[in-house]
């Protein structure tokens, strides 16, 4: 952080995003046949999140508003949409209480994880379990298990680079916890992901190292089907609605990763510029010590550049925390969507495969066997899921992008204005010692 050093945490492309077409616009089979299409309500509202969602009228003060000096007036907008189906919701799951465990191998966070459920999967309305990040992962896995077909939401990175960020520093460790919230809560909101059996050990079982040695269930047929797909099989082609997903997926990575390497270097620039602020001000107030009715003036320079000193560290923070987190969790989330997607185009290239050996049997109408009919019912299954969950990942992503630019927004103008009530406070006390001349 750019505070200082960090707490201890106590132990116990090419192409433009708006160029691209939405990749659930429109059917594969209305391109192939060159008809005209009318764009889809979502490719509309894709396209309103560039081109109107982030402009705000009157010069950057919503119209309608109160002033941007009362700093939640761009936030609370958007905060009903977090309480959105709340009341239809059965499962809760919240990760909070980080403690360190010190042993004489190794040193690890543990987090608590409370559900309150009314499901009858469930024995008690509430448990409280605490896991640490490996324990995450190994729900992760299983999940890409036993639902190959869906996005599974990824994790936080596991490793940080040594002497750079301190792992058991409080703030790291707040940061994780956010992150390990948010994935359960991705899942909790998954119509299916949140019913798998792994996800329920995860959430109830007090001894979790039990089930990771059993492992407790086997995988569903179509994860076995998936799991035992081989290289053999190429594809000759996705289809357009799928290689649309693929060029989004690409392109969105590409953008996020530029602007995740820009920020970083802007903070570095911000914390150096930091540096040179702090040393700044106290020249002012020692010079002030040699003056006679200069030394308020420079007294109260001093202090307007302290004042924006620490309103710059907290903008700094508040990005290192909040804004750059959301840009990693989506690069993570589009190479997962690419893996599943790599999954759904070996399915196709199995059943491409199986399909043509029957056709090139010599017999009049040869029937289709029952192990080519399984392997279409795969592919349907991989293409209906695959599509339901990239329109949930894109409703996830409009709100959670515009929730975050207009947080972005609100505290870089609390930073500007704190700047200004700083130096404009300082006005009178000159003006007044020019009078007094």
């Amino acid at each position: 952080m750019a505070g200082g050093p960090p707490k201890a945490l106590p132990s116990t492309g090419p192409h433009s995003l708006r160029d691209m077409p939405h990749p659930l616009a429109g059917s594969s089979s209305e391109e192939a046949m060159g008809g005209d299409s009318t764009p889809s309500p979502d490719l509309l509202m894709a396209r309103s999140f560039g081109d109107k969602d982030l402009i705000l009228p009157n010069g950057g003060t919503p119209a309608g508003t109160s002033s941007p000096a009362s700093s939640s007036s761009l936030l609370n907008r958007l905060q009903l949409d977090d309480d959105i189906d709340g009341e239809t919701r059965d499962l809760f799951v919240t990760v909070d209480d980080p403690k360190k465990h010190v042993c004489t191998m190794e040193t690890y966070i543990t987090y608590r994880i409370t559900t309150k459920s009314t499901r009858v999967e469930f024995d008690l309305p509430e448990y409280s379990v605490r896991r640490r990040y490996q324990d995450f992962d190994w729900l992760r896995n299983k999940l890409e298990e036993s639902q190959p077909t869906h996005l599974i939401p990824p994790l936080p990175e596991k490793f940080v680079v040594k002497g750079v960020v301190d792992r058991f520093s409080e703030e790291f460790v707040e940061t994780r916890r956010k992150a390990l919230d948010k994935f359960l809560k991705r899942i909790t909101d998954h119509p299916v992901l949140s019913f798998n059996e792994h996800f329920n050990v995860f959430l109830t079982a007090k001894d979790l190292n039990a089930y990771k040695k059993q492992g407790i269930a086997l995988l569903t047929r179509v994860g076995e089907s998936v799991k035992h797909v081989t290289g053999g099989y190429k594809l000759r082609s996705r289809p357009l609605e799928f290689a649309a997903i693929g060029d989004y997926l690409d392109t969105f990575a590409l953008k996020l990763g530029t602007i995740d390497r820009i920020a970083q270097r802007i903070i570095k620039e911000e914390i150096e510029y930091l540096v040179e602020l702090r040393e700044y001000g106290p020249v002012y107030s020692t010079w002030s010590a040699l003056e006679g009715e200069l030394a308020e003036p420079l007294e109260g320079v001093s202090a307007c550049i302290g004042n924006c000193s620490t309103a710059l560290e907290e903008l700094t923070d508040d990005v290192t925390e909040e804004f750059l987190p959301v840009l990693r969790e989506y690069i993570l989330y589009s190479d997962s969507m690419k893996s599943v997607l790599k999954k759904r185009d070996q399915v196709q290239a199995e059943y491409e495969a199986k399909l043509e050996a029957v056709a090139l049997r010599k017999e009049d109408r040869p029937k289709v066997p029952a192990d080519v009919e399984k392997c279409q019912d795969r592919m349907e299954c991989f293409n209906a899921d695959l599509k339901a969950d990239m329109e949930r990942w894109q409703s996830n992503k409009r709100h959670d992008f515009r929730q975050l630019l207009v947080g972005l927004a609100d505290k870089n103008i609390q930073y500007y204005e704190k700047c200004l009530m700083a130096w404009e406070s300082i006005i009178p006390l000159l003006q007044e010692k020019q009078e007094t001349k």
